[in-house]
């Protein structure tokens, strides 16, 4: 048996602001309730003490945010997926947001060690009128430590019910996927970012948005291996591939920024934990 680890947030909105309460069971809490934006957007900072996931470890995270709340969480540091003699390790994610509500889900990166069995499923239900953005990096290995992805198992899943649904299984061993032009081509770091809506965007402000995240990219150090698209009328979505964590985590940051701003007229505030 491995650890089992439940965090339940719940947010609401009082008057102008928005409060947390939270209730964890084993080894997955949050920091305290961080307003530095002022009261609409509450700050949290998930932790996990042990440093690390294993095989046989299963970490869940639910979330509720009720009509007008809007969070940020993110974690102070990477997520560390380790080799296993063969029990999945599993992290859940699941958020609920009313109408009205707002989630920026921020997490830094993961990485999958050589010989780690992982399923990661993220699952975010937006009524209507709510909106979130997040992200999701993953780092494959640790090659510049001589220790690449080439063995493990890596499955993902990513749902946003009635606008986005996708699995995906990364097989280290699986050279054509791991190398081939028309996989990762050798690549170790992937990201996505996606902006959801509870409504379309809007055919004038889904391109304004996508306009500002190519202008980015352009600039950014991965114009090859970066991209924006629309694949529903509520969501953009952008993917990245590169060889370091940096300077992938710095085009997902710049986008996320751009986007807040343009999108819902909001300055860019990045967690402090982002700069220590």
């Amino acid at each position: 048996m491995g650890w089992q680890g439940h965090l339940q947030l719940d947010y609401t909105r009082r008057g102008d602001r928005t409060i947390a309460l939270d209730r964890h069971h084993g080894p997955l809490r949050v920091l305290q309730r961080l307003y530095p934006e002022g009261d609409t957007v509450c700050h949290q900072v998930l932790v996990h003490p042990p440093g690390g996931i294993v095989g046989g470890d299963v970490i869940e995270l639910d979330a509720t945010l009720a009509p007008g709340s809007h969070a940020l969480i993110t974690t102070p540091g990477a997520t560390r997926f380790y080799r296993s003699a063969g029990p999945l390790a599993v992290q859940q994610v699941q958020a609920e947001l009313a109408e009205g509500a707002r989630l920026e889900w921020l997490p830094l990166e993961s990485i999958a060690y050589r010989r780690c069995r992982v399923e990661n499923r993220l699952r975010f239900t937006l009524a209507p009128g709510a909106q979130m953005m997040g992200w999701d990096l993953l780092a494959l290995g640790l090659p510049a430590a001589g220790e690449p992805f080439d063995q493990g198992v890596f499955l993902q899943q990513l749902a946003l019910p009635g606008m986005w649904l996708e699995r995906g299984r990364i097989d280290g061993g699986d050279r054509l996927l791991m190398e081939s032009p028309l996989g990762l081509a050798g690549h170790s770091v992937m990201a996505t970012l996606w902006l959801a809506d509870g409504q379309a965007l809007g055919r004038e402000r889904g391109e304004q948005l996508i306009d500002s995240a190519r202008a980015l990219i352009d600039a950014s150090a991965l114009p090859a291996t970066a991209g924006v698209s629309a694949p529903d009328p509520s969501l953009l979505v952008l993917r990245a591939l590169g060889h370091r964590v940096e300077p992938v985590m710095a085009l997902l940051q710049s986008v996320w920024a751009a986007w807040r701003q343009q999108h819902w007229g909001l300055a860019p505030c990045s967690p402090r934990v982002w700069r220590t």
